[in-house]
């Protein structure tokens, strides 16, 4: 695989407004460990291999656990998964695949019995906000590093 485009700078101020948006996103109050869970899930949904090396990365240098990293794609088959976890990965599901899931009441409810509705709707944004970046990633072809810094191919 090559990358095909280099989005960044063929449209520097829409790039650029997404960066923004992300940092907003970073800042909004939603903690670590749940910005993680989002940018993983969404990333493995989506085929980004970019952003799920990306993300990997970054959680491990945030202290998440490996293991529990490598379990994120099997969460509903693994005990390491709380309620809180749950109904993250369940949103994140579910918004990630509207088209698909048409976002159900029983994922809502469940997000709802954990989450406050800002709260809701904060992670409904940080999660739109990983399918933007997977978007650009995946049909821009970017490429994640392999081995060393020096291999990796950006747009």
């Amino acid at each position: 695989m090559h990358p095909r485009l280099n989005i960044a700078a063929l449209a520097p101020e829409l790039y650029q407004a997404v960066r923004t948006l992300d940092g907003a996103v970073a800042k909004s109050g939603l903690d670590k460990r749940t910005l993680h869970l989002v940018k993983l899930r969404a990333s493995q949904i989506n085929g980004c291999a970019y952003c799920v090396d990306l993300h990997v990365k970054d959680a491990l240098a945030d202290g998440m656990d490996a293991q529990l990293l490598h379990l994120v794609a099997v969460w509903r088959e693994s005990p390491f998964f709380d309620a809180r976890d749950r109904a993250i990965l369940e949103w994140t599901e579910s918004v990630t695949l509207a088209a698909e899931t048409g976002i159900p009441d029983a994922a809502f409810e469940t997000v709802r019995a954990i989450f406050s509705e800002t709260d809701i709707a904060k992670l409904t944004i940080a999660i739109g906000t990983i399918n933007i970046w997977n978007r650009i990633a995946v049909s821009s072809r970017m490429q994640h590093p392999v081995g060393t810094e020096k291999n990796a191919v950006a747009p």
